[in-house]
């Protein structure tokens, strides 16, 4: 059933561990972008209008941006938990949604968020690198140009550029999403294995020195090409939907300020 992996206990095939909570974790990472862009854009226009500035500098963006993750990071923490928690379960016991949900307290729940806030910068740099590329890009766009209409960003260009921007910030925030992650994990249902397991292992510190110890520097990166192509791809595609609808708004208001103005000329004229 599509909605299995919502509501009840997953049914486990041959290899389905290792989807397991993908559709949360998908559905979480839609609503986040989802999200994200309009408070983004939110933040954004409030700080245009109280500063009475005409662009938003680099440092400013980052601060915007920021704020924008940490909102976002708040709401969408215990889906994205759960989610973690489905997908790194052992080999079929992984939990229906409100099932992982419901174990622990809403503390629990809430685990990995300080690191969810740390990993606000992942958009921020997103979002600032993808707006200085495009800044750039118009420019030289609008110097070729005729100057006659405003210029946009191709389809082909927005998909680029959201390509670059997100791998960009994917692999400067991705040592903290592997501790996020392991963070995460669901505990071994094993009761020796759960009393012996450390405290330290759900702090950051606890779990810098882990993966440090284990598998040293690459450790941090490991699963790194995995990570692009799940976000890369989507984050591409959701600012590509982004410019274009912006375009189409554009040229939607233009035209009907046209129209307007052309029929009270006519008015006038009558």
């Amino acid at each position: 059933e599509p909605f299995g992996c919502f509501l009840g206990s997953n049914i486990h095939t041959p290899g389905s561990f290792a989807v397991s909570g993908s559709g949360n974790k998908n559905l979480q990472s839609f609503i986040a972008q989802f999200v994200y862009f309009y408070g983004y854009s939110y933040f954004k226009r409030l700080y245009l209008e109280t500063s009475g500035s005409k662009s938003i500098g680099t440092r400013a963006n980052l601060i915007l941006a920021a704020a924008a993750g940490a909102c976002t990071a708040i709401v969408t923490q215990p889906l994205d938990t759960a989610s973690s928690r489905m997908q790194t379960s052992a080999f079929g016991k992984s939990k229906g949604l409100l099932k992982t949900l419901a174990e622990g307290t809403w503390i629990d729940a809430f685990d990995g968020l300080g690191i969810s806030l740390l990993l606000t910068a992942n958009p921020a740099i997103q979002y600032t690198v993808f707006d200085q590329l495009k800044q750039r890009l118009l420019e030289r766009k609008n110097k070729t140009g005729n100057g006659s209409s405003p210029v946009a960003l191709s389809a082909l260009a927005a998909f680029a550029l959201g390509a670059v921007s997100k791998t960009v910030a994917t692999v400067l925030t991705y040592p903290a999403i592997r501790c996020k992650v392991m963070i995460q994990a669901a505990e071994d249902d094993n009761e020796k294995t759960k009393n012996a397991r450390p405290k330290s292992s759900k702090t950051i510190p606890g779990v810098l020195c882990a993966i440090w110890k284990k598998e040293g520097i690459l450790g941090f990166f490991k699963g790194l090409h995995a990570q692009i192509l799940k976000t890369v791809l989507s984050s591409a595609l959701l600012l590509m939907i982004k410019e274009k609808l912006s375009a189409a708004t554009w040229v939607l208001l233009l035209s009907i300020r046209r129209y307007l103005l052309l029929t009270r000329g006519r008015l006038k004229d009558a």
